[in-house]
């Protein structure tokens, strides 16, 4: 079964993790076993595909992989996280556009045009599952990614947002809504700053993150129909009035994962 981060919004993008960890190993903030540990998570495997020089089927480990981007001349590592309407952080081509779409996420490198997608599988049954996931490496377009933030301008949009958001569920009721989405928006608020980015990112990528994060599973429960019961024209107004809103929190995350990146250049 293939799935995007759309599917749990409360769990980071791998692509973010591999943005972040990566980063800190080029960077010099983390050893490069550490940093593909880091993104692998508690995953079953990740390999990387399509690699410059790569026949077709070839497949390397995170560590030989990170390994050979530096070669390559990468010195860092950009998210993307587009949505339909919204290509967030893509460059082109098209057809990479297309790919990162379904996927719903994406990381484009700094310092060679390459970008990679990754394709996230899960196995077994519930309660017993493995992912594996394939990063699909191929060309991108030199360009200014698509709509992104500074991580200046990001906070200051968050704030705001996450004003607007909380004066929105309570109109809609959210204190109403069923235990189950309660118990996750508790789950997510236990966790903890440790969690998130990487070595070497300053902290207001962290606090910036942290909001877009708590913004994002606070929408998630609103536009999944928790709260006062509402008809079918009701939802789609909800939707409509959630959508600035969810734009907003995805353009800070990838302000956030992207500052060590980015902060550097400025």
């Amino acid at each position: 079964m293939l799935v995007t981060p759309a599917d749990n919004p409360y769990e980071e993008p791998r692509s973010g993790r591999l943005t972040a960890w990566g980063n800190a190993l080029l960077g010099g903030f983390a050893p490069p076993d550490n940093a593909a540990a880091a993104v692998l998570g508690e995953d079953e495997s990740h390999r990387v595909t399509g690699l410059p020089g790569d026949a077709e089927g070839d497949q390397h480990g995170l560590t030989w992989a990170l390994g050979r981007l530096r070669v390559l001349g990468v010195s860092g590592l950009r998210l993307a996280l587009p949505a339909a309407g919204h290509p967030l952080g893509l460059t082109g081509p098209a057809e990479f556009n297309a790919r990162a779409l379904g996927a719903g996420e994406a990381v484009l490198a700094v310092g060679a045009p390459l970008g990679l997608v990754p394709e996230i599988e899960v196995y077994g049954p519930a309660g017993d599952q493995a992912v594996t996931v394939l990063w699909r490496c191929s060309e991108v377009r030199e360009a200014p990614p698509a709509d992104v933030p500074s991580l200046h301008e990001a906070e200051r949009e968050l704030a705001d947002g996450l004003r607007e958001t909380t004066a929105l569920l309570a109109r809609l009721d959210v204190a109403g809504a069923g235990p189950e989405a309660m118990r996750a928006l508790e789950a997510y608020r236990r966790r903890g700053h440790s969690e998130l980015l990487a070595p070497g990112y300053p902290p207001r990528a962290v606090r910036v993150l942290e909001s877009a994060r708590q913004v994002t599973a606070l929408l998630s429960i609103a536009s999944g129909g928790h709260g006062a019961a509402v008809s079918a024209s009701e939802m789609a107004a909800r939707r409509s009035a959630l959508a600035p809103l969810q734009r907003t929190a995805r353009r800070a995350q990838v302000a956030a994962y992207n500052a060590l990146v980015d902060e550097r250049r400025d």
